[in-house]
């Protein structure tokens, strides 16, 4: 695991520069700006699209998202191009494992932020696009099985280092990216432990028949 860690301070700010980007609340942003209201003061009190929904309807949702998404996907993406003494692939999940964990605990809401799928999506999309379609595929099949949003979110997560392993077989960086999945996947779980004990419970909502969160 070793070799996703930075080899140069100028590795260690891009991972810094991804944490602060990924920690823009844009879910909040939107609530204040569009309908004047502060959704961490609405429905499940999450910053994530999901909650910018219920506050300011589906296509501020899909806004959200889409913005969680492009914190995860921008530095992920960019910033290892300009880093030629990094490894790329590895800068890459080490930048997207870093706005994931800016979107979990911002700095600017004293760290307490979202769940972070998005963000992940983002991060996956920018380390390799075909490992997210599959994982993608993952969360649209578990989601018409159970209805259960949170599930999906899990089991897309889980999907995504048994994919890396499959897509990567025998390229020199696919130990980098599957660890980095793995670790974004853990991230996933221990966000949705709250999800977890409700569908043990039977008390998790289902999409579609009342509040998900």
């Amino acid at each position: 695991m070793h070799e996703l860690l930075p080899a140069t301070p100028a590795g260690w700010l891009a991972l810094l520069a991804s944490y602060l980007l990924g920690a823009i609340p844009f879910g909040l942003v939107l609530g204040h700006l569009i309908g004047g209201v502060d959704i961490r003061r609405q429905g499940s009190g999450n910053i994530g699209a999901t909650n910018v929904g219920r506050a300011l309807g589906r296509p501020w949702a899909i806004a959200a998202f889409a913005l969680d998404c492009a914190k995860g996907w921008a530095p992920a993406f960019f910033l290892p191009l300009w880093l030629t003494s990094e490894s790329l692939h590895a800068l890459r999940v080490g930048c997207g494992f870093a706005a994931v964990c800016g979107h979990v605990w911002p700095v600017y809401l004293r760290f307490r932020g979202g769940k972070g799928v998005a963000t992940l999506c983002g991060a996956v999309i920018a380390v390799d696009p075909v490992v997210f379609l599959g994982g993608g595929a993952v969360w649209i099949a578990t989601l018409l099985a159970t209805r259960y949003v949170g599930l999906a979110s899990m089991m897309m997560g889980l999907s995504f280092p048994f994919l890396a392993a499959w897509r990567l077989a025998g390229r020199e960086y696919a130990a980098e990216v599957v660890w980095g999945t793995a670790l974004l996947s853990a991230l996933v779980f221990v966000r949705h432990r709250a999800n977890i004990g409700r569908m043990l419970n039977g008390t998790e909502p289902r999409a579609g028949r009342g509040r998900v969160t």
